[in-house]
C-alpha cells in the first residue's frame, strides 16, 4: 500500500472540507462549538464538522491535539484510550493504532483504528492532523475489539489573526464504527461527542497554560 500517497490524499481531502462551506447542516451548537453534518461521499454514512474556538496560542493547542503516543491527547480525551505507533513512514507521516473505549453506556462496544496520519504545516501558521484507515501487516484485527474505520478525518488549528492567545479549531469525523450499531445510536453518538471534545480540549489548554 502506498501510504504516503494515501497521506498527501487525505491532507488534501481535509482542506477542501474547510473550504467547502456548502451542504453543511448545524446539529449540535454551545459556547464551545457549531458542529454540522453532511452526508459522506466516502461511506454509506455522515461527515461530522465541528468548529469552534480555544483560548490558546496554536503551538499550545497543538500541544494537546498532536498524534503520538505518550501525548497529552490519551490523558484528556475520552474517545482515546490508548494510541500505538505501528511505522513510521517518515518525518510527518506516520501508521498508527487508536484504541477507543466503550461509549454510549456500553452499546458501543470498545474498537481500535489504524490508520495513516499526516501532519502538516501551512505557511501562514495552521498545523493540522489528518488520517484515513489502511490496513498494516503488524495491526490485523483483534479480539476484544471490533475493528472500526475512519475515513478522512482530523484537527486544524488555524491562528486568529490579531488575537495571539486564541485558535480557531476544525475537526472533522467520518467514521464508520463497524460491527452491527443500529444508525440512531451512531447519529446521536458523533454530536455530543464532538461537543465533549471541544470542551475538553478547552480545559486541557487551559491547565498547560497554567504550568
Amino acid at each position: 500500500m502506498d501510504y504516503e500517497h494515501k497521506a498527501k490524499e487525505v491532507g488534501d481531502c481535509l482542506l477542501g472540507y474547510k473550504r467547502d462551506e456548502s451542504g453543511w447542516k448545524v446539529c449540535k451548537k454551545s459556547n464551545d462549538v457549531v458542529v454540522s453534518w453532511r452526508p459522506s461521499s466516502e461511506f454509506p454514512g455522515n461527515v461530522y464538522k465541528g468548529e469552534g474556538i480555544v483560548s490558546g496560542c496554536p503551538e499550545k493547542v497543538w500541544e494537546c491535539l498532536k498524534p503520538v503516543p505518550n501525548g497529552l491527547r490519551v490523558k484528556w480525551d475520552n474517545n482515546v484510550k490508548r494510541f500505538e505507533l505501528l511505522e513510521q513512514i517518515k518525518e510527518d507521516i506516520s501508521i498508527c493504532r487508536t484504541v477507543t473505549p466503550s461509549a454510549a453506556m456500553g452499546i458501543i462496544a470498545p474498537r481500535d483504528f489504524v490508520d495513516v496520519i499526516l501532519v502538516k504545516q501551512y505557511e501562514d501558521g495552521t498545523i493540522s492532523s489528518n488520517a484515513t484507515n489502511v490496513s498494516h501487516p503488524g495491526c490485523p484485527p483483534q479480539s476484544g475489539y471490533v475493528r472500526g474505520f475512519n475515513h478522512p478525518c482530523g484537527c486544524i488549528c488555524v491562528p486568529i489573526s490579531g488575537e495571539p492567545n486564541k485558535t480557531q479549531v476544525f475537526s472533522f469525523f467520518q467514521t464508520d464504527l463497524g460491527g452491527y450499531l443500529p444508525r440512531s445510536v451512531v447519529d446521536s453518538f458523533f454530536p455530543s461527542s464532538m461537543a465533549e471534545f471541544y470542551s475538553n480540549l478547552a480545559k486541557a489548554v487551559k491547565s498547560l497554560k497554567d504550568l
